[in-house]
């Protein structure tokens, strides 16, 4: 057995390097380091989260994320769920900054609250926070999500 430790970072391929970098920097990211040698920026945050933009995108889709957008479910990673220290003011950054919220608020019933979002390039994000169900009651929209509908 391989014993891993932690996520060591998330690897993200864009389209368009200073949109993606506006984007992330409301997220509290700031580059860390330009190769020089590939088409990578590593950004991290202040608690240490890395995501490394490969900037060598292509869109051939249309518009669409083929691993959540179409009907036909291609294996893959779907989202990438980010810790936020607090969901109400990461909702509000979120609608000041006309980034739309793709699913929620909405709980699962394990203290938990999470939003979704898309990046640039359509990258599904869920931002969730911790959270006790009696905090959670004063969320505005906030729903209980059944997978079945």
């Amino acid at each position: 057995m391989i014993s891993i430790e932690q996520v060591d970072h998330i690897g993200i391929r864009i389209t368009d390097k200073a949109c993606a970098l506006r984007f992330y920097a409301l997220l509290g990211f700031k580059v860390e380091v330009e190769s020089d040698f590939e088409p990578v920026t590593i950004l991290k945050n202040p608690a240490g989260v890395e995501l490394n933009l490969i900037i060598n995108g292509v869109d051939t889709t249309g518009g669409k994320n083929v691993l959540m957008d179409v009907p036909e479910k291609h294996p893959g990673l779907t989202h990438v769920a980010l810790r936020v220290k607090d969901i109400r003011e990461t909702i509000a950054t979120l609608r000041e900054n006309n980034i739309t919220i793709t699913q929620g608020p909405v709980t699962f019933g394990d203290g938990h609250v999470s939003v979704f979002v898309r990046d640039p390039d359509r990258t599904t994000l869920e931002l969730r926070a911790r959270m006790t169900e009696n905090d959670a009651k004063g969320i505005e929209g906030l729903e209980f999500y059944n997978p079945k509908g």
